[in-house]
């Protein structure tokens, strides 16, 4: 049931508090595992040089998901289904499967970290720990599938907690050079290899199956409404939902950065995240080194949680199927499992798995701007002229940085 919003002003801070959470939600996208491998690489490889990324990334970040929210708040209508009431049969068809496999992705990633945590508290084979991964997530999916959105962003919540101390509290004995990491605000690169790297922090904080979710976040937890003074409200909230959940989140991208550059810098290994986790153990401590991988863990159980939420919401906007969450999770798991059971470097295919869903993040941003837009979709709320250059500007470079990433892909230099 919605909530009531014509009440007394004097109360107006305490209901823009309790319509905050899908944000929060969505969030857990850019703290899932493939921003920890990406990040301690980048940190660990070259120090603070690519700070600037990951600022900028969460610059964009708060841009589109306000705008998708915002679609999903004044229309009542998910992106997906929005595109899936546009497309023809065969381009829905095609569309879907890009989004699917950005979906395949993201849920390799989580599911590869959740087991690597497992491995570094527990000594549990990686195959063992991602199935003991998936079977936690279709649990915690079941809080939503039988009590509704509200008690779900409440365990999510919890989780992205957990994930913040778990990655923050090592920049509380780590000796962070604050000079250099602000010299890392000004952006450039130091060849090839940190291009790659920067395609993969930016797909692991722009994440596309975040855009596609967001709007269905705040439609299912708003509701539709013609009512003017609401839809205001609904988006005054919306903005602070959104501003707050991802500073957090890129609070803790940041942290993990400096992380591995104050500390990890130059020591062998520490290109992955089990080397990181013993050169952490070594630098800081093994208290600070169970704190990381607990971190690690709620992050791969959030976020493949909210992975598979974002899969069934493609499929049922796209391609007007819907199957239970639960038995999407089960279907999902089984590339993840396959991955670790085939042995491949799990870092690695962390990494890699975030440069795919930067090549997905056009397929996701293009079509929200240009429907935020449109007058014909979002009425008085469509988009101002300013908003739609600016817009227009963040998806160029987003593409120019695609491009680079497949050229050097292409040529090996990366």
């Amino acid at each position: 049931m919605a909530l009531e919003l014509t009440d007394r002003p004097t109360r107006a801070p305490l209901r823009l508090l309790l319509l905050l959470g899908p944000a929060f939600v969505a969030a857990i996208a850019y703290v899932d595992p493939g921003n920890v491998a990406a990040n301690l690489t980048a940190g660990a490889r070259y120090g603070y040089l690519l700070v600037w990324v990951l600022v900028a990334a969460n610059a964009i970040a708060v841009f589109v998901q306000y705008q998708s929210a915002k679609l999903g708040i004044v229309t009542g209508r998910s992106l997906p289904e929005l595109l899936g009431s546009r497309l023809g049969n065969a381009a829905r068809r095609a569309y879907w499967a890009q989004a699917e496999l950005v979906a395949a992705a993201t849920d390799i990633a989580e599911v590869i970290g959740g087991a690597i945590a497992l491995n570094l508290l527990f000594g549990l084979p990686l195959p063992l720990g991602g199935l003991i991964v998936g079977v936690a997530a279709i649990g915690i999916l079941a809080v939503q599938s039988r009590h509704g959105q509200r008690p779900f962003e409440v365990v999510i919540c919890t989780l992205l907690g957990v994930i913040a101390v778990g990655f923050l509290a090592g920049l509380f004995v780590s000796p962070v050079d604050w000079g250099a990491a602000a010299g890392g605000l000004v952006p450039r690169f130091d060849g090839a290899p940190t291009v790659l790297l920067a395609a993969s922090m930016l797909g692991a904080t722009v994440m596309p199956h975040a855009i596609y979710l967001h709007s269905a976040l705040a439609r299912d937890r708003h509701g539709a409404s013609e009512d003017t003074g609401r839809v205001r409200t609904l988006l005054r909230a919306t903005r602070l939902d959104v501003l707050l959940a991802l500073i957090l989140a890129g609070a803790v991208n940041v942290a993990m950065l400096l992380l591995a550059a104050s500390s990890l810098a130059g020591v062998a290994g520490t290109d992955t995240i089990e080397g990181a986790h013993a050169a952490i153990g070594n630098a800081l401590g093994p208290v600070i080194a169970a704190i990381f991988a607990i971190g690690l863990l709620a992050s791969g159980l959030a976020s493949t949680s909210v992975g598979s939420y974002a899969g069934a919401t493609i499929m049922g906007g796209l391609l007007r199927v819907r199957i239970p969450l639960l038995a999407r999770r089960v279907v999902t798991l089984i590339p993840a499992i396959v991955i670790l059971a085939l042995g491949a470097d799990p870092t690695w295919a962390l990494v890699l798995s975030q440069v795919f869903l930067s090549l997905g993040i056009p397929f996701a941003m293009i079509p929200l701007l240009r429907l935020t837009g449109s007058r014909a979709v979002m009425g008085e709320r469509a988009d101002a002229v300013w908003v739609r250059i600016a817009g227009g500007a963040v998806a160029g470079l987003v593409v120019l940085l695609n491009l680079a990433l497949v050229v050097l892909t292409v040529t090996g230099a990366a």
